[in-house]
C-alpha cells in the first residue's frame, strides 16, 4: 500500500480524505480510498493529539472515514467536525467501518453535515472484522484476512461514486436500526464509554506504545506503568496495539483474541513489535 498519499498534519488544498481509527480498520479503508480516488488521506487521530485548530479546504468532495460506535459517527468525530471549518468544495460523504451495521448513523451525520453548511452525499458501512474486544470477540487472523478481502469490491464501489460525484446510495434502515441509533447509543456512552477498567498486566515492559497510539493523550506513564485519565473514547488502540498483550479491561479481555490492522495492510498479534 503507498504511503505517499498519507499526510501527518492537515495541508490547504489535500484535505479531502479524513479518518479516526482506533485499531486500523478505518485507516486501511480510508487509504484504499486514497489509492482508488488519487487523493490525499489525513488523519483526524493526529489532530485529536495535537489538540490544534483545524482549517480545511479541498476542491473536491471531503470523506470522512470512522468507524460506528454504538450505531453513530463517534462522538469525539462529531467534534472535530463541529470544530472544524471546511471551505471549498461542502460535499461531504461518510464510510463507516463496522462489524455487522450502522443503524440509522445516516439520520445523524446528516443533522451534523446542515448545522455545519455542508452538503450531505450519504453514509456507507464497510463490514470489517470485530474490534471492540471489551463486549465482542476478535475474529482470528485466517477470518479476518477473508472480512479484509470480502471489503474490497465495496471500497472500489465507493471509489466509483466519489469519482464520479454520485451520492452514496446507503443502506436500507429498520425500526431496530432506529432505536440502536437513538436510545441504545444514548444509554452506551454513559454506561460503556470510560477507562476504568483499563490496566497494565505483569506483561508490560513500559515501552509507550499505548501513550503513543491514544488519540486522546488519555494514557501517561507513571513509574514506567501506563496510567489512563477520564477522556477514554473506547478506540481500543491501546488494548489492541499493544505489542506484549498486557493492556486488560477488567476480566472481559483475559484471554481473549487481539485485531490490529497496520497502516501498512498487515495484521500483527502479540509481540509482534508492531510500530
Amino acid at each position: 500500500m503507498r504511503k505517499d498519499r498519507v499526510s501527518r498534519s492537515f495541508k490547504k488544498e489535500s484535505s479531502m480524505i479524513l479518518y479516526f481509527s482506533g485499531t486500523g480498520n478505518s485507516r486501511y479503508a480510508a487509504l484504499r480510498l486514497g489509492e482508488l480516488t488519487g487523493e490525499p488521506v489525513n488523519s483526524i487521530n493526529q489532530c485529536l493529539k495535537e489538540g490544534a485548530a483545524i482549517g480545511l479546504h479541498s476542491k473536491n468532495h471531503y470523506v470522512v472515514v470512522s468507524p460506528v460506535y454504538a450505531w453513530r459517527l463517534p462522538r469525539v468525530v462529531e467534534r472535530f467536525i463541529r470544530q472544524a471549518s471546511f471551505s471549498g468544495n461542502t460535499g461531504i460523504y461518510f464510510v463507516l467501518t463496522c462489524g455487522d451495521d450502522v443503524g440509522n448513523a445516516a439520520k445523524y451525520a446528516r443533522r451534523l453535515c446542515a448545522k455545519k453548511g455542508l452538503r450531505f452525499c450519504g453514509l456507507e458501512p464497510l463490514v470489517m472484522p470485530e474490534n471492540y474486544i471489551t463486549m465482542y470477540q476478535a475474529p482470528g487472523r485466517e477470518e479476518a484476512e477473508q472480512m479484509i478481502r470480502r471489503a474490497e469490491p465495496e471500497l472500489e464501489r465507493f471509489a466509483g461514486l466519489i469519482r464520479e460525484g454520485k451520492p452514496f446510495p446507503g443502506p436500507k434502515v429498520t425500526l431496530d436500526g432506529r432505536v440502536k441509533s437513538s436510545l441504545v447509543n444514548r444509554l452506551f456512552y454513559p454506561l460503556y464509554v470510560n477507562a476504568r477498567g483499563y490496566y497494565a498486566a505483569e506483561a508490560c515492559v513500559g515501552c509507550g506504545r499505548c501513550v503513543k497510539l491514544c488519540p486522546l493523550n488519555n494514557i501517561r506513564l507513571e513509574n514506567g506503568r501506563p496510567v489512563w485519565g477520564r477522556k477514554c473514547t473506547q478506540c481500543m488502540a491501546c488494548i489492541c496495539g499493544c505489542p506484549v498483550r498486557a493492556v486488560e479491561y477488567g476480566k472481559r479481555t483475559q484471554g481473549k483474541e487481539r485485531y490490529y490492522l497496520t497502516e501498512n495492510g498487515t495484521l500483527e498479534g502479540a509481540g509482534d513489535g508492531r510500530e
